[in-house]
């Protein structure tokens, strides 16, 4: 099977470049390698990605080695209650020289935009990433402002601390496309780390391996892989059974549909074919799915992740 217009080589080419990355990020930073499979498919299928893991694991330190050995342009946004939109996504400043309002852009324009503790950030903070992340704009006093590409939002949050915080609604948390967890490493890996970063930080020392041109070529090439009809139709069914299950109260969106898609083209490069199978789909499908279901109350004793778990042995592949 061969996508039109797309030949082994630029497969090869942008597999390469994910490979690059993964071995430059992997000699700084301590992260699981399904970790940073899962974390470049997002890159590639220009998605953003949800990390909600404990404190210290690394979380910070990921996103910036990504943003570094790909030489983009990377902000940081320390999410407190305080934290206003303008400050995150620019405001209009009134220039008394020229006697006219200008934008002053915020740290939103950037390649990669870590968005530390997001649910620290009030509703009205975090309703100021949602064009941003969908329409990947910025509209401050009708005018709006395209952000640059690529353009992938990191956002980070504690999973066992709630006081002071404020939940991501459904719709903020739907446009992420997967939600990765680090976990704590190995013993081994542990000692490792110790010793890479006892003389300071492994990050600020790090070379780019690829540009921006590099990663939006690889990004173009990913939307180019084959999808048969056969393979959207096993896609629709998945979420389907997540919203037939008498478990959930709100099953997976269409939007969810669209980047389980998208995802999957990613993962078939990253593996080198030009075509995505039933396989990409089910090894994405709980980072993709898991954190768009809302259970039902009665479900006490059901999780997201199962519900997923269940509706992929159930629902056969096409």
């Amino acid at each position: 099977m061969s996508a039109e217009g797309l030949d082994g080589s630029e497969v090869a080419r942008a597999g390469l470049l994910a490979r690059r990355i993964a071995e430059a990020v992997r000699d700084a930073v301590e992260v699981r390698q399904d970790v940073l499979e899962d974390l470049l498919v997002c890159v590639l299928a220009e998605g953003h990605v949800l990390i909600e893991d404990l404190p210290g694991v690394g979380k910070t330190t990921l996103a910036r080695a990504i943003a570094r050995v790909t030489d983009l342009a990377f902000q940081r946004v320390q999410c407190t209650a305080d934290l206003l939109p303008a400050d995150v996504v620019g405001t209009n400043v009134f220039n008394q020289r020229e006697d006219r309002f200008e934008f002053r852009p915020g740290p939103i324009f950037a390649n990669v935009v870590l968005v530390d503790e997001v649910n620290r950030a009030s509703p009205k903070t975090q309703s100021g990433l949602l064009e941003c992340m969908q329409e990947r704009r910025v509209t401050v006093d009708v005018h709006s402002h395209e952000l640059a590409r690529p353009f992938v939002v990191l956002a980070t949050q504690n999973p066992v601390e709630f006081e002071g915080t404020y939940p991501l609604p459904e719709a903020q948390v739907d446009r992420f496309m997967a939600r990765l967890t680090l976990g704590y490493p190995t013993p081994a890996a542990e000692v490792d780390m110790l010793r890479s970063h006892e003389a300071g930080d492994r990050v600020d020392r790090m070379e780019p391996v690829a540009s921006a041109a590099d990663v939006l070529d690889a990004i173009e090439i990913t939307q180019r892989i084959t999808v048969s009809d056969r393979l959207r139709g096993y896609i629709v069914a998945l979420l389907q059974r997540t919203r037939d299950d008498a478990r959930t109260e709100l099953g997976a969106s269409p939007r969810a549909g669209l980047m389980l898609l998208r995802a999957a083209k990613a993962r078939a490069l990253l593996q080198g074919r030009d075509h995505a199978l039933p396989d990409d789909v089910q090894a994405l499908a709980r980072v993709v799915l898991a954190h768009r279901i809302v259970l039902a109350p009665e479900a006490l004793d059901a999780t997201p992740e199962q519900i997923v778990a269940d509706a992929l042995a159930n629902t056969p592949a096409m």
